[in-house]
Protein backbone atom coordinates (compact mmCIF):
# COMPACT_ATOMS: atom_id res chain seq x y z
CA UNK A 1 0.00 0.00 0.00
CA UNK A 2 1.41 3.45 -0.92
CA UNK A 3 0.80 4.99 2.50
CA UNK A 4 2.56 2.20 4.35
CA UNK A 5 5.54 2.57 2.06
CA UNK A 6 5.62 6.29 2.84
CA UNK A 7 4.93 5.95 6.57
CA UNK A 8 8.50 5.53 7.78
CA UNK A 9 9.69 8.57 5.84
CA UNK A 10 6.74 10.65 7.05
CA UNK A 11 7.33 9.68 10.68
CA UNK A 12 10.98 10.67 10.32
CA UNK A 13 9.85 14.16 9.25
CA UNK A 14 6.88 14.64 11.59
CA UNK A 15 7.21 12.30 14.56
CA UNK A 16 3.97 12.34 16.52
CA UNK A 17 2.60 15.03 14.18
CA UNK A 18 1.62 12.19 11.85
CA UNK A 19 -1.70 11.05 13.25
CA UNK A 20 -3.65 7.87 12.61
CA UNK A 21 -6.21 8.30 15.37
CA UNK A 22 -9.79 7.57 14.34
CA UNK A 23 -10.99 10.96 15.55
CA UNK A 24 -8.40 12.76 13.41
CA UNK A 25 -9.15 10.62 10.37
CA UNK A 26 -12.90 11.13 10.70
CA UNK A 27 -12.47 14.89 11.19
CA UNK A 28 -10.55 15.05 7.90
CA UNK A 29 -13.02 12.81 6.10
CA UNK A 30 -16.13 14.91 6.61
CA UNK A 31 -17.88 17.36 4.34
CA UNK A 32 -20.09 20.36 5.09
CA UNK A 33 -22.68 19.01 2.64
CA UNK A 34 -24.04 15.66 1.46
CA UNK A 35 -20.84 13.73 0.68
CA UNK A 36 -20.24 10.58 2.75
CA UNK A 37 -17.48 10.28 5.34
CA UNK A 38 -14.22 9.58 3.47
CA UNK A 39 -11.29 9.49 5.92
CA UNK A 40 -7.66 9.59 4.78
CA UNK A 41 -5.17 6.97 5.96
CA UNK A 42 -3.23 9.50 8.05
CA UNK A 43 -3.11 13.20 8.84
CA UNK A 44 0.13 15.20 8.68
CA UNK A 45 0.57 18.45 10.64
CA UNK A 46 3.56 20.32 9.16
CA UNK A 47 4.90 23.53 10.65
CA UNK A 48 7.26 24.74 7.91
CA UNK A 49 7.59 24.79 4.14
CA UNK A 50 10.61 22.50 4.46
CA UNK A 51 8.45 19.91 6.21
CA UNK A 52 5.79 20.13 3.50
CA UNK A 53 8.49 19.60 0.88
CA UNK A 54 9.84 16.58 2.79
CA UNK A 55 6.31 15.15 3.10
CA UNK A 56 5.80 15.54 -0.63
CA UNK A 57 9.13 13.89 -1.45
CA UNK A 58 8.35 10.89 0.77
CA UNK A 59 4.89 10.54 -0.80
CA UNK A 60 6.27 10.91 -4.34
CA UNK A 61 8.74 8.10 -3.71
CA UNK A 62 5.96 5.84 -2.40
CA UNK A 63 3.30 7.06 -4.92
CA UNK A 64 1.08 8.02 -1.96
CA UNK A 65 -1.78 10.49 -2.65
CA UNK A 66 -1.76 13.82 -0.80
CA UNK A 67 -4.73 16.10 -0.09
CA UNK A 68 -4.37 19.59 1.41
CA UNK A 69 -6.65 20.56 4.31
CA UNK A 70 -7.46 23.99 5.74
CA UNK A 71 -10.59 24.54 7.83
CA UNK A 72 -12.69 21.93 6.02
CA UNK A 73 -15.39 24.43 5.05
CA UNK A 74 -15.52 23.68 1.31
CA UNK A 75 -18.87 22.51 -0.07
CA UNK A 76 -18.06 20.21 -3.01
CA UNK A 77 -15.96 17.54 -1.28
CA UNK A 78 -12.68 19.20 -2.26
CA UNK A 79 -10.68 17.88 0.70
CA UNK A 80 -11.88 14.27 0.74
CA UNK A 81 -9.20 11.62 0.20
CA UNK A 82 -11.21 9.57 -2.28
CA UNK A 83 -8.08 7.73 -3.48
CA UNK A 84 -6.67 7.18 0.02
CA UNK A 85 -3.36 8.59 1.14
CA UNK A 86 -2.75 11.41 3.60
CA UNK A 87 -4.33 14.74 4.44
CA UNK A 88 -1.86 17.58 5.02
CA UNK A 89 -3.46 19.81 7.64
CA UNK A 90 -2.09 23.38 7.57
CA UNK A 91 -3.59 24.62 10.83
CA UNK A 92 -0.15 24.77 12.51
CA UNK A 93 1.18 26.99 9.72
CA UNK A 94 -0.88 29.92 10.97
CA UNK A 95 1.49 32.88 11.24
CA UNK A 96 1.10 36.33 9.75
CA UNK A 97 4.68 36.66 8.53
CA UNK A 98 4.74 40.29 7.48
CA UNK A 99 2.47 43.30 7.07
CA UNK A 100 3.67 46.18 4.90
CA UNK A 101 1.11 48.95 5.39
CA UNK A 102 2.84 51.30 2.96
CA UNK A 103 2.50 48.67 0.20
CA UNK A 104 -0.95 47.52 1.42
CA UNK A 105 0.33 43.93 1.45
CA UNK A 106 0.37 41.06 3.95
CA UNK A 107 2.41 37.84 3.78
CA UNK A 108 0.82 34.89 5.56
CA UNK A 109 1.07 31.15 6.01
CA UNK A 110 -1.81 29.10 4.58
CA UNK A 111 -3.38 28.18 7.92
CA UNK A 112 -4.16 31.81 8.83
CA UNK A 113 -7.91 32.38 8.74
CA UNK A 114 -9.42 35.51 7.23
CA UNK A 115 -10.77 36.60 10.63
CA UNK A 116 -7.36 36.12 12.28
CA UNK A 117 -5.69 38.22 9.59
CA UNK A 118 -8.17 41.04 9.97
CA UNK A 119 -7.74 40.92 13.74
CA UNK A 120 -3.98 41.29 13.21
CA UNK A 121 -4.59 44.25 10.86
CA UNK A 122 -6.98 46.16 13.10
CA UNK A 123 -4.40 48.80 14.16
CA UNK A 124 -3.11 49.44 10.62
CA UNK A 125 -6.20 50.98 9.06
CA UNK A 126 -6.22 48.13 6.52
CA UNK A 127 -8.27 44.97 6.03
CA UNK A 128 -8.43 41.92 3.81
CA UNK A 129 -11.75 42.13 1.97
CA UNK A 130 -12.58 38.65 0.64
CA UNK A 131 -15.39 37.27 2.80
CA UNK A 132 -16.85 33.86 1.88
CA UNK A 133 -18.86 33.73 5.09
CA UNK A 134 -17.10 30.81 6.73
CA UNK A 135 -13.95 31.56 8.71
CA UNK A 136 -11.90 29.68 6.14
CA UNK A 137 -8.12 29.50 5.96
CA UNK A 138 -6.49 31.77 3.40
CA UNK A 139 -4.68 28.83 1.82
CA UNK A 140 -7.99 27.05 1.32
CA UNK A 141 -9.61 30.22 0.01
CA UNK A 142 -6.84 30.60 -2.57
CA UNK A 143 -7.05 26.94 -3.54
CA UNK A 144 -10.77 27.22 -4.27
CA UNK A 145 -10.65 30.78 -5.67
CA UNK A 146 -13.13 31.85 -3.01
CA UNK A 147 -15.14 35.04 -3.13
CA UNK A 148 -18.33 35.90 -1.23
CA UNK A 149 -20.30 38.89 -0.08
CA UNK A 150 -17.76 41.61 -0.93
CA UNK A 151 -16.64 40.36 -4.35
CA UNK A 152 -18.87 42.88 -6.13
CA UNK A 153 -16.60 45.68 -4.81
CA UNK A 154 -13.23 44.10 -4.03
CA UNK A 155 -13.01 41.03 -6.28
CA UNK A 156 -12.31 37.38 -5.53
CA UNK A 157 -9.16 35.61 -4.34
CA UNK A 158 -7.96 35.69 -7.96
CA UNK A 159 -7.65 39.48 -7.76
CA UNK A 160 -6.33 39.61 -4.20
CA UNK A 161 -3.48 37.07 -4.25
CA UNK A 162 -0.29 38.73 -5.53
CA UNK A 163 2.23 35.92 -4.97
CA UNK A 164 2.54 32.38 -3.66
CA UNK A 165 5.04 29.88 -2.37
CA UNK A 166 4.06 26.40 -3.56
CA UNK A 167 5.38 22.88 -3.00
CA UNK A 168 5.02 20.84 -6.18
CA UNK A 169 4.33 17.12 -6.47
CA UNK A 170 8.06 16.38 -6.69
CA UNK A 171 8.75 18.24 -3.42
CA UNK A 172 10.31 21.17 -5.27
CA UNK A 173 9.46 24.61 -3.86
CA UNK A 174 8.61 27.47 -6.24
CA UNK A 175 7.61 31.09 -5.82
CA UNK A 176 5.09 32.72 -8.14
CA UNK A 177 4.33 36.41 -8.57
CA UNK A 178 5.68 39.26 -6.45
CA UNK A 179 4.61 42.12 -4.24
CA UNK A 180 4.27 44.37 -7.28
CA UNK A 181 0.77 45.25 -8.50
CA UNK A 182 1.42 44.19 -12.07
CA UNK A 183 3.92 42.21 -14.14
CA UNK A 184 4.53 41.12 -17.74
CA UNK A 185 7.09 38.37 -17.55
CA UNK A 186 5.81 34.95 -18.55
CA UNK A 187 3.03 32.58 -17.60
CA UNK A 188 0.85 33.69 -14.70
CA UNK A 189 1.56 30.76 -12.39
CA UNK A 190 -0.09 32.52 -9.45
CA UNK A 191 -3.44 32.57 -11.24
CA UNK A 192 -2.88 28.96 -12.32
CA UNK A 193 -2.46 27.84 -8.71
CA UNK A 194 -5.35 29.95 -7.39
CA UNK A 195 -8.44 27.81 -7.92
CA UNK A 196 -6.52 24.60 -8.69
CA UNK A 197 -7.93 22.99 -5.51
CA UNK A 198 -4.60 21.50 -4.46
CA UNK A 199 -4.28 19.43 -7.64
CA UNK A 200 -1.11 21.19 -8.86
CA UNK A 201 0.71 22.03 -5.62
CA UNK A 202 0.42 22.75 -1.91
CA UNK A 203 0.38 26.45 -1.04
CA UNK A 204 2.72 27.27 1.86
CA UNK A 205 2.79 31.08 1.74
CA UNK A 206 0.58 33.84 0.29
CA UNK A 207 1.18 37.51 -0.44
CA UNK A 208 -2.17 39.26 -0.26
CA UNK A 209 -3.51 42.63 -1.42
CA UNK A 210 -5.05 44.71 1.39
CA UNK A 211 -7.57 47.55 1.32
CA UNK A 212 -7.99 50.68 3.40
CA UNK A 213 -10.72 50.66 6.01
CA UNK A 214 -13.50 52.91 4.70
CA UNK A 215 -14.13 56.22 6.43
CA UNK A 216 -17.86 55.52 6.52
CA UNK A 217 -20.06 52.44 6.16
CA UNK A 218 -23.81 52.15 5.72
CA UNK A 219 -25.87 48.96 5.60
CA UNK A 220 -29.57 48.33 5.12
CA UNK A 221 -32.25 45.73 4.50
CA UNK A 222 -35.30 46.14 2.30
CA UNK A 223 -38.16 43.81 1.44
CA UNK A 224 -40.06 43.11 -1.79
CA UNK A 225 -43.37 41.42 -2.53
CA UNK A 226 -41.91 39.65 -5.57
CA UNK A 227 -38.59 37.95 -6.02
CA UNK A 228 -38.29 39.41 -9.51
CA UNK A 229 -38.61 42.97 -8.18
CA UNK A 230 -35.76 42.39 -5.73
CA UNK A 231 -33.48 41.02 -8.44
CA UNK A 232 -34.48 43.80 -10.85
CA UNK A 233 -33.47 46.28 -8.14
CA UNK A 234 -30.02 44.66 -8.04
CA UNK A 235 -29.69 45.02 -11.81
CA UNK A 236 -30.81 48.67 -11.67
CA UNK A 237 -28.30 49.36 -8.89
CA UNK A 238 -25.45 47.81 -10.89
CA UNK A 239 -26.42 49.64 -14.08
CA UNK A 240 -26.60 52.93 -12.19
CA UNK A 241 -22.95 52.50 -11.24
CA UNK A 242 -23.51 52.56 -7.48
CA UNK A 243 -20.31 51.23 -5.82
CA UNK A 244 -21.84 48.72 -3.39
CA UNK A 245 -19.50 46.87 -1.07
CA UNK A 246 -22.11 44.13 -0.75
CA UNK A 247 -25.53 43.45 -2.21
CA UNK A 248 -27.07 40.17 -1.11
CA UNK A 249 -30.39 38.50 -1.88
CA UNK A 250 -32.41 36.16 0.35
CA UNK A 251 -35.84 34.78 -0.52
CA UNK A 252 -38.83 34.37 1.77
CA UNK A 253 -38.04 30.82 2.97
CA UNK A 254 -34.48 31.92 3.79
CA UNK A 255 -35.84 34.84 5.82
CA UNK A 256 -38.17 32.49 7.72
CA UNK A 257 -35.26 30.18 8.54
CA UNK A 258 -33.02 33.08 9.62
CA UNK A 259 -35.75 34.54 11.83
CA UNK A 260 -36.15 31.21 13.62
CA UNK A 261 -32.39 30.60 13.93
CA UNK A 262 -31.09 34.08 14.77
CA UNK A 263 -34.07 35.67 16.48
CA UNK A 264 -34.50 38.24 13.72
CA UNK A 265 -37.88 39.78 12.92
CA UNK A 266 -37.64 40.49 9.20
CA UNK A 267 -40.89 40.29 7.19
CA UNK A 268 -41.08 36.86 5.54
CA UNK A 269 -40.55 38.21 2.05
CA UNK A 270 -37.65 38.41 -0.43
CA UNK A 271 -35.00 40.83 0.85
CA UNK A 272 -31.91 42.67 -0.28
CA UNK A 273 -29.08 43.31 2.18
CA UNK A 274 -26.72 46.08 1.07
CA UNK A 275 -23.63 47.87 2.30
CA UNK A 276 -21.80 50.94 1.02
CA UNK A 277 -18.20 51.95 1.81
CA UNK A 278 -16.60 55.35 1.24
CA UNK A 279 -16.46 58.87 2.63
CA UNK A 280 -19.27 60.27 4.77
CA UNK A 281 -20.47 62.31 1.79
CA UNK A 282 -20.29 59.54 -0.83
CA UNK A 283 -21.93 56.94 1.39
CA UNK A 284 -24.80 59.31 2.21
CA UNK A 285 -25.33 60.06 -1.49
CA UNK A 286 -25.13 56.40 -2.50
CA UNK A 287 -27.56 55.38 0.23
CA UNK A 288 -30.04 58.09 -0.79
CA UNK A 289 -29.90 57.03 -4.45
CA UNK A 290 -30.31 53.36 -3.53
CA UNK A 291 -33.37 54.24 -1.43
CA UNK A 292 -34.91 55.88 -4.50
CA UNK A 293 -34.25 52.76 -6.60
CA UNK A 294 -35.87 50.56 -3.94
CA UNK A 295 -38.95 52.78 -3.97
CA UNK A 296 -39.13 52.65 -7.76
CA UNK A 297 -38.97 48.83 -7.62
CA UNK A 298 -41.84 48.53 -5.10
CA UNK A 299 -39.56 47.87 -2.15
CA UNK A 300 -40.72 48.29 1.43
CA UNK A 301 -39.67 47.82 5.08
CA UNK A 302 -36.49 49.75 4.29
CA UNK A 303 -34.27 49.74 7.41
CA UNK A 304 -30.75 51.11 7.92
CA UNK A 305 -28.29 49.43 10.29
CA UNK A 306 -26.65 52.60 11.55
CA UNK A 307 -24.55 51.29 14.45
CA UNK A 308 -21.47 49.12 13.95
CA UNK A 309 -22.94 46.40 16.16
CA UNK A 310 -26.14 46.39 14.09
CA UNK A 311 -24.13 45.96 10.88
CA UNK A 312 -22.14 43.14 12.47
CA UNK A 313 -25.36 41.41 13.50
CA UNK A 314 -26.81 41.88 10.01
CA UNK A 315 -23.90 40.18 8.25
CA UNK A 316 -23.58 37.50 10.92
CA UNK A 317 -27.23 36.69 10.24
CA UNK A 318 -26.50 36.44 6.50
CA UNK A 319 -23.40 34.30 7.05
CA UNK A 320 -25.37 31.95 9.31
CA UNK A 321 -28.14 31.53 6.73
CA UNK A 322 -26.79 28.15 5.56
CA UNK A 323 -26.95 26.74 9.08
CA UNK A 324 -30.32 28.37 9.63
CA UNK A 325 -31.68 26.65 6.52
CA UNK A 326 -30.27 23.28 7.60
CA UNK A 327 -31.84 23.71 11.05
CA UNK A 328 -35.23 24.32 9.42
CA UNK A 329 -35.44 20.62 8.54
CA UNK A 330 -34.08 18.36 11.24
CA UNK A 331 -31.75 15.64 9.98
CA UNK A 332 -31.53 17.07 6.47
CA UNK A 333 -28.39 17.31 4.38
CA UNK A 334 -27.82 19.97 1.75
CA UNK A 335 -27.02 19.87 -1.92
CA UNK A 336 -25.72 23.40 -2.41
CA UNK A 337 -25.92 24.85 -5.89
CA UNK A 338 -23.70 27.64 -7.19
CA UNK A 339 -25.04 29.24 -10.35
CA UNK A 340 -23.45 32.40 -11.76
CA UNK A 341 -24.89 34.19 -14.80
CA UNK A 342 -24.57 37.56 -16.53
CA UNK A 343 -26.52 40.21 -14.64
CA UNK A 344 -28.95 40.62 -17.56
CA UNK A 345 -30.19 37.03 -17.08
CA UNK A 346 -30.21 37.04 -13.27
CA UNK A 347 -33.90 37.67 -12.60
CA UNK A 348 -34.95 35.03 -15.12
CA UNK A 349 -32.51 32.48 -13.70
CA UNK A 350 -33.66 33.00 -10.10
CA UNK A 351 -37.36 32.81 -10.94
CA UNK A 352 -37.06 29.68 -13.10
CA UNK A 353 -34.98 27.99 -10.41
CA UNK A 354 -37.66 28.69 -7.80
CA UNK A 355 -40.26 27.16 -10.13
CA UNK A 356 -38.13 24.05 -10.70
CA UNK A 357 -37.73 23.51 -6.95
CA UNK A 358 -41.46 23.90 -6.32
CA UNK A 359 -42.36 21.49 -9.15
CA UNK A 360 -39.96 18.89 -7.72
CA UNK A 361 -41.69 19.07 -4.34
CA UNK A 362 -38.45 20.00 -2.54
CA UNK A 363 -37.40 22.64 -0.05
CA UNK A 364 -34.74 24.87 -1.56
CA UNK A 365 -34.36 28.38 -0.18
CA UNK A 366 -32.49 30.74 -2.54
CA UNK A 367 -29.89 33.30 -1.57
CA UNK A 368 -26.71 34.70 -2.97
CA UNK A 369 -24.19 37.35 -3.87
CA UNK A 370 -26.37 38.65 -6.63
CA UNK A 371 -24.29 41.78 -7.21
CA UNK A 372 -22.04 39.62 -9.38
CA UNK A 373 -24.76 37.33 -10.71
CA UNK A 374 -24.04 34.51 -8.25
CA UNK A 375 -26.81 32.75 -6.31
CA UNK A 376 -27.39 29.48 -4.49
CA UNK A 377 -30.33 27.17 -3.88
CA UNK A 378 -29.85 25.17 -0.68
CA UNK A 379 -31.64 21.94 -1.58
CA UNK A 380 -32.65 20.13 1.61
CA UNK A 381 -32.83 16.36 1.31
CA UNK A 382 -33.24 13.31 3.49
CA UNK A 383 -29.95 11.46 2.84
CA UNK A 384 -31.81 8.16 3.32
CA UNK A 385 -34.37 8.98 0.63
CA UNK A 386 -32.96 8.09 -2.83
CA UNK A 387 -35.86 9.81 -4.58
CA UNK A 388 -35.19 13.14 -2.90
CA UNK A 389 -31.48 12.88 -3.55
CA UNK A 390 -32.07 12.13 -7.23
CA UNK A 391 -34.52 15.02 -7.67
CA UNK A 392 -32.21 17.47 -5.93
CA UNK A 393 -29.20 16.41 -7.98
CA UNK A 394 -31.25 16.76 -11.15
CA UNK A 395 -32.23 20.31 -10.18
CA UNK A 396 -28.59 21.13 -9.45
CA UNK A 397 -27.56 19.82 -12.87
CA UNK A 398 -30.39 21.70 -14.57
CA UNK A 399 -29.31 24.92 -12.86
CA UNK A 400 -25.74 24.42 -14.07
CA UNK A 401 -26.88 23.66 -17.62
CA UNK A 402 -29.10 26.75 -17.58
CA UNK A 403 -26.18 28.87 -16.38
CA UNK A 404 -24.14 27.73 -19.37
CA UNK A 405 -27.05 28.40 -21.74
CA UNK A 406 -27.32 31.91 -20.27
CA UNK A 407 -23.62 32.57 -20.85
CA UNK A 408 -22.59 31.85 -17.25
CA UNK A 409 -20.70 29.19 -15.36
CA UNK A 410 -21.41 25.98 -13.41
CA UNK A 411 -19.76 27.41 -10.29
CA UNK A 412 -19.21 31.02 -9.35
CA UNK A 413 -17.30 30.43 -6.13
CA UNK A 414 -17.64 26.97 -4.59
CA UNK A 415 -15.31 25.28 -7.07
CA UNK A 416 -15.42 21.85 -8.70
CA UNK A 417 -14.34 19.28 -6.12
CA UNK A 418 -16.30 16.07 -6.62
CA UNK A 419 -19.75 17.60 -6.99
CA UNK A 420 -19.21 19.54 -10.23
CA UNK A 421 -16.72 17.21 -11.92
CA UNK A 422 -19.30 15.70 -14.29
CA UNK A 423 -20.21 19.18 -15.57
CA UNK A 424 -16.71 20.27 -16.58
CA UNK A 425 -16.93 18.86 -20.11
CA UNK A 426 -20.05 20.91 -20.82
CA UNK A 427 -18.41 24.14 -19.69
CA UNK A 428 -14.87 23.70 -21.03
CA UNK A 429 -14.99 21.24 -23.94
CA UNK A 430 -11.50 20.67 -25.33
CA UNK A 431 -10.04 23.09 -22.79
CA UNK A 432 -10.75 20.47 -20.11
CA UNK A 433 -8.24 18.24 -21.87
CA UNK A 434 -5.66 21.06 -21.74
CA UNK A 435 -6.16 21.18 -17.97
CA UNK A 436 -5.36 17.46 -17.90
CA UNK A 437 -2.15 18.09 -19.82
CA UNK A 438 -1.09 20.75 -17.32
CA UNK A 439 -1.87 18.38 -14.45
CA UNK A 440 0.18 15.60 -16.08
CA UNK A 441 3.12 17.94 -16.60
CA UNK A 442 3.21 19.16 -12.98
CA UNK A 443 2.00 15.97 -11.26
CA UNK A 444 2.81 13.00 -13.53
CA UNK A 445 2.04 10.43 -10.82
CA UNK A 446 -1.34 12.07 -10.05
CA UNK A 447 -0.60 12.35 -6.33
CA UNK A 448 -2.11 15.75 -5.53
CA UNK A 449 -5.82 15.58 -4.67
CA UNK A 450 -6.59 12.93 -7.28
CA UNK A 451 -10.16 12.63 -8.54
CA UNK A 452 -10.78 16.38 -8.55
CA UNK A 453 -11.13 18.95 -11.39
CA UNK A 454 -9.51 16.83 -14.15
CA UNK A 455 -11.28 14.40 -16.51
CA UNK A 456 -11.33 10.99 -14.78
CA UNK A 457 -9.22 9.46 -17.55
CA UNK A 458 -6.47 11.89 -16.57
CA UNK A 459 -6.80 10.99 -12.90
Amino acid sequence: MPFHEAQTGLEAVLGDRLSRSKSDLDLHGRSETHFPLTPPEAVAYPETTAEVAAIMKACAEARCPVVGWGAGTSLEGHGLAIKGGIAVDFTRMDRVLEVRPEDMVAVVQPGVTREALNHELRATGLFFPVDPGANATLGGMASTRASGTTAVRYGTMAENVLALEVVLASGAVIRTGSGARKASNGYDLTRLMVGSEGTLGLITELTLRLQGQPEATAAATCAFEKMGDAVDCVIATIQAGLPMARIEFVDGPTVAAVNAYSGADLPVMPHLLVEFHGSETSVAADARFFGELVSDMNGQAFKWAEKAEDRTALWAMRHHAYWAILAARKGAKAIVTDMCVPISRLAEAVEITAQDIAMAGLEGPILGHVGDGNFHAILLVDPEDPSEMARAKQIADTMAERALAFGGTITGEHGVGMGKLHLMEAEHGEAWGVMGELKAALDPQNLLNPGKIIRPGNN
